[in-house]
């Protein structure tokens, strides 16, 4: 009991009158499965939140990765698959290293756990091709590798999915926030620059 409610507790008993029936809330909730997956959907959120989206076959991941990291030193989890990743690119695995290490490289490339198109809105539970949080918060640019069969329609869809005991990390565009002015500010809290790269087998390059 709160303060409130001996409040008005004290108010019914002064006035003798019945405490109040609880309300009868409809609770229609959507179920998992409701809505079927609109993955074009899933594109227009994430490119509405200024994200760039990258679709392309499963065999041309690396192709994407060097095209938006090449050159560049990059921090992988360790159970990243390998063949992601081009020759152009830095490889620094993620064996616990130190923050001031992770905060200089320039880019992280990760995978997910499960994407919601109606949202727009990748989870990351930190299953070993995710990785620790603080790798997908520091580095400016986060490439984030997802198959087109991990995108679902809903939250519901999504939860159903995932397993709450594990540390899981909503992520919707990249990192923004704005002032009282209502001036948009990127890269506060995590990366300025996300690049989600959905495959899928019949798309080719």
């Amino acid at each position: 009991m709160n303060s409130r409610d001996v409040v008005l507790g004290r108010l019914r008993s002064a006035l003798g009158a019945p405490p109040p029936a609880p309300a009868e809330v409809t609770r229609g909730y959507r179920p998992a499965g409701a809505v079927a997956t609109d993955l074009d959907l899933f594109v227009d959120r994430l490119t509405d939140y200024r994200a760039t989206v990258h679709r392309c076959a499963a065999a041309d991941v690396a192709r994407v990765v060097d095209a938006v990291l090449g050159g560049r030193r990059v921090v992988v989890p360790a159970g990243l698959p390998r063949h992601w990743l081009p020759d152009g690119v830095e490889v620094l695995p993620d064996d616990d290293l130190p923050t001031e290490r992770v905060a200089a490289v320039d880019g992280v490339v990760t995978a997910a756990a499960v994407a919601v198109a109606e949202t727009g809105t990748i989870v990351l539970d930190g299953g070993p091709d995710q990785g620790r949080r603080i790798i997908t918060l520091l580095p400016d640019v986060h490439v984030c590798v997802l198959r087109a069969d991990q995108v679902v329609a809903t939250v519901p869809d999504a939860l159903a999915r995932l397993d709450p005991r594990r540390p899981l990390t909503w992520i919707s565009g990249p990192s923004a926030t704005s002032d009282i002015e209502l001036s948009r500010v990127e890269g506060v809290h995590g990366p300025r620059n996300l690049h989600v790269v959905v495959t899928s087998p019949a798309v080719s390059s």
